[in-house]
């Protein structure tokens, strides 16, 4: 067994190294769901900082930075409670915002859109931030929900580790079963760290995905509708 392999296993980390080595720094997607393993929940987010914190500070040592020095022997603790409770949040599912519905008592049935939600999410390949703006629409089947909502439901799915295609289609189809139409589309357009800040470093580059449910799908009409009101200046 070679050193660097005998290092890892004796870490607890176990690695399909053939696959990740072929797969290098390829894009790949795997499924709809994010992947988790089955007790991904059963540790709770106290001991998880706890955890994190420790392996952390032993990357920071690996990589030869002084722990004892004043800036950095906070930041374990710091990264740790940011991958937990803040960046990483969404991979729990007691996190996801409860979408109350309200009976559209105005009958206002034309499409309804918001533009330029800003998202944070992290690439899960090199767990560097993704980044921009995602514009909803929807068209009520009868009931309506709170704008912020649509926010945290973009936020909710964005805190966690994610490639955009599986972003844009989780919020997409959460989408269409809060708000219990079929009627939903969703445009992501962001900026991927792992694109600028390393590897190509292209820094001008920007990845757009699309997400298109009923109408959207089938009236050309209305998906030409909404890219027209995603397209106008405020």
């Amino acid at each position: 067994m070679k050193q660097k392999e005998t290092l890892l296993n004796t870490m607890g980390i176990n690695i399909a190294r053939a696959s990740a080595e072929d797969i290098g720094d390829e894009h790949v997607g795997t499924s709809l769901e994010t992947p988790l393993r089955e007790d991904a929940f059963e540790m709770d987010d106290d001991l998880k900082v706890e955890l994190i914190e420790k392996h952390f500070r032993e990357i920071m040592h690996i990589m030869g930075l002084d722990l004892t020095d004043d800036s950095l022997k906070g930041t374990p603790n710091r990264v740790a409670k940011m991958y937990v409770k803040e960046v990483f949040s969404g991979l729990n599912p007691k996190n996801k915002p409860v979408a109350k519905l309200f009976e559209n008592k105005y009958k206002y049935n034309e499409m309804l859109v918001e533009k330029n939600i800003t998202f944070f999410s992290h690439c899960e390949h090199h767990f560097v931030p993704i980044h921009g703006k995602a514009h909803v629409a929807y068209i009520s089947n009868g009931s309506v929900i709170g704008l912020s909502k649509i926010n945290r439901i973009v936020q909710y799915f964005s805190q966690r580790p994610q490639v955009q295609e599986r972003l844009t289609m989780q919020i997409g189809n959460e989408l269409v079963e809060a708000l219990g139409t079929d009627d939903v589309a969703v445009i992501m357009d962001a900026d991927h760290m792992c694109v600028s800040s390393r590897g190509v470093k292209d820094t001008t580059s920007s990845t757009l995905t699309s997400f298109y449910s009923g109408k959207f799908e089938k009236d050309e009409q209305t998906r030409n509708e909404f890219l027209k009101y995603i397209s106008l200046e405020r």
